[in-house]
Parts: structure tokens; C-alpha cells; sequence
């Protein structure tokens, strides 16, 4: 079922000139978006995986090596490898990078204010606990990296892909808090495509994408399909506008599947949008609108 030749509609596989283009495109948005900023460069917090590092590729490449931060914020035993394979990337990019170890602070926060606010969990081990600490980690992770941007007058690049913001696979506040996010655009399979284009790693490119919250986690687990999957239904729903059981048929996928995916953009809209006011005296503006000048 995730074969790529099974979904030639989906934006798994596109020409080289188009991959070109995209690359030209993402290197010219970040230069603009840094300039129009004043900022001095970048910090991309850095994980090791495709995305994070694409993104810090295409970083140096726009804006040179000397104005690209690497930042690598481990939390567990399953991430310390990750942090150390990000280094090895910071190193052969030329950019700058920092390591800072975040399980003394997530155990300080796990004794001072767990026990207050839920005292119910002692050990994590609830589903809902695990959850509420994996979003806890990631808001420390964006902290961190938005300590170092304010201190070094820097933009946090955010690394989340089309097809994690669409079905709101991202942390509000967390690593769905950035200054801008260029592979935004891109759905996962095409990430991987311009992985290749970039000339990647195989390691990289190929690596079962995890979020690395715990041991043996998986994307596709938490999401209940591959990326393969993903994008095809959500192109053909979202870009296409076709039906959810057209694109079932059609894709040989399940019809609850294909519901559920396009449920998920439907209830994670808020992820994807300024928290919104009542509007009061007509004051309610678009996130696009600036003052007249």
C-alpha cells in the first residue's frame, strides 16, 4: 500500500527542474524573510531527522554557514542519538551548534509542579499524562530556542512540513511556534524528494520519521498510516477537492482511514491560526493586515 507507484496523483515523486525550483524558492523566502527582519540569521533547532535537516541545509545555503544556528535539545535516552547525528550534520553544513540536555529540567518539572496540578499521576505512565508531557517538552524545546534567537537577534525557523501542519501533528506553542517555516509548502514525500536533490544522506532521507517522545514511536503508529498514505489523501481532499470517498476508492485506502485524516485537519484548525477575538467594534483583523501608512 505504500508503494509510491500506487499514487501517481499524489506529490510523492516531481520533475528535478520542479525540486530546483522549490530549493530556489525556499533559499530566496528565507533571505527576504531574514532581511526584512534585520535579523543577523537563523536558529533551527535540530533533530537529526529529514525535516530539521533539510531545513538547516537550506538555511546555510541562503544565508551562508556563518549566520545558521543548530540547536539540539535531547530530553531522552531516544533522542541523545538523534542530537548527536544533528551535530554530525551541523559539523559537515559548517554552522554553528549548541547541545543543551533538557532532562534535569523536565524532571524539575515533573517534582515541582506536577504533583500540584494533577496530583492524580505519579508516574507518567497514563496516556494522557504521557501526552501532556510530550507537548511539555517540546514547549521547553521552543523556549529554548526562542531564549537563543532573542539573544543572538535571530528568527526561530521552524522545521514542520505541510502534511504535519495540516493534520496539526505539531505542539501549539511548541514546534508549531516559529518565526516562519519554509517547508511549510511541502508535503512530506515532497521533503524527501528534495532531500534527495540536495544530495542527502540515504541514512537521512530514509530514517522512520518519529516525533521521539518515547521508545519505538513512530509517525505512521501515531498518525495510523505512512506518510505515503498521508499525502496522497490529503492532496487529492485538501488540493483537489475531491470527495473522501472518491479518494478511498480510488487510492485503495480505507474509507475510516481517509475520514480520519481529513478529520484531523478539520479539529486542528486552531493550530493553524492566531487565537481569535470576539470581533468587538469591527477590531477583529487578519493575521496579514498592517497598520495604513
Amino acid at each position: 500500500m505504500t508503494d509510491q507507484t500506487q499514487y501517481p496523483d499524489s506529490p510523492v515523486q516531481f520533475p528535478r527542474d520542479d525540486v530546483a525550483a522549490v530549493e530556489s524558492a525556499v533559499a530566496a523566502f528565507l533571505r527576504e524573510r531574514v532581511r526584512a527582519a534585520d535579523a543577523d540569521g537563523v536558529v533551527v533547532a535540530m533533530s537529526g531527522g529529514l525535516d530539521s535537516t533539510v531545513t538547516a541545509t537550506l538555511a546555510a545555503e541562503a544565508l551562508g554557514p556563518d549566520r545558521v544556528l543548530g540547536l539540539a535539545l535531547p530530553c531522552h535516552k531516544t533522542d541523545a542519538c538523534a542530537a548527536m547525528e544533528a551535530e554530525t550534520v551541523a559539523d559537515h553544513l559548517g554552522i554553528a551548534f549548541q547541545r543543551v540536555h533538557l532532562r534535569p529540567l523536565l524532571q524539575q518539572f515533573h517534582q515541582a509542579v506536577v504533583p500540584t496540578l494533577n496530583p492524580d499521576v505519579t508516574d507518567g505512565s497514563a496516556p494522557t499524562e504521557d501526552r501532556a508531557l510530550g507537548n511539555a517538552i517540546a514547549r521547553f524545546r521552543m523556549a529554548c530556542t526562542y531564549y537563543v534567537a532573542n539573544r543572538t537577534n535571530r528568527l526561530v525557523v521552524g522545521t514542520a512540513n505541510r502534511s504535519e501542519l495540516l493534520l496539526g501533528y505539531v505542539t501549539k506553542h511548541g514546534d508549531a511556534g516559529a518565526d516562519l517555516f519554509p517547508l511549510g509548502d511541502l508535503y512530506k514525500t515532497e521533503v524527501r524528494e528534495l532531500a534527495r536533490h540536495l544530495g542527502l544522506p540515504d541514512a537521512i532521507v530514509e530514517r522512520t520519521p518519529t516525533a521521539g517522545f518515547r521508545v519505538g514511536q513512530t509517525d505512521a503508529d501515531d498518525l495510523g498510516a505512512t506518510y505515503d498514505v498521508v499525502d496522497a489523501v490529503l492532496w487529492r481532499v485538501v488540493e483537489q477537492d475531491e470527495s473522501v470517498e472518491r479518494v478511498a476508492a480510488a487510492l485503495d485506502v480505507a474509507e475510516d482511514t481517509a475520514a480520519r485524516l481529513v478529520s484531523m485537519c478539520s479539529t486542528t484548525a486552531h493550530k493553524r491560526s492566531l487565537p481569535p477575538t470576539p470581533g468587538i467594534g469591527d477590531r477583529a483583523r487578519r493575521p496579514t493586515d498592517s497598520p495604513a501608512r
